[in-house]
């Protein structure tokens, strides 16, 4: 990737971390332009986002049945990746996630 896609993608690659609303607007803006740096920003995002949701539901089935709510401390991990992408984003690095990055390739 060349440091001009990487310029022009900043802003919606950084958006795409801003909940799953703004992963939908990156993905609309950048259907038009398809810049490769907000492509991959969001493939990681997504992954990010399908992890918070599949994790709400484990995790609050867990507490209900098995009384473990110390567990839910765990949701708080998307939040935490979701925050290293955009900072990878805002940085112009192309870098995969910690643990998820590589999942779905």
């Amino acid at each position: 990737m060349d440091q001009n896609t990487i310029n022009e993608g900043k802003t919606m690659a950084l958006v795409s971390y801003i909940t799953v609303i703004g992963l939908l607007v990156a993905f609309i803006v950048n259907n038009d332009k398809k810049n490769e740096f907000v492509k991959f920003h969001i493939g990681q995002s997504l992954r990010v986002w399908i992890l918070a949701i599949a994790l709400s539901i484990v995790l609050g089935l867990i507490a209900v049945t098995m009384g473990m709510g110390f567990l839910r401390i765990l949701q708080w991990a998307p939040w935490i990746l979701a925050v290293i992408g955009a900072i990878n984003a805002y940085n112009g690095k192309a870098e995969k996630l910690p643990i998820i990055g590589s999942i779905g390739e």
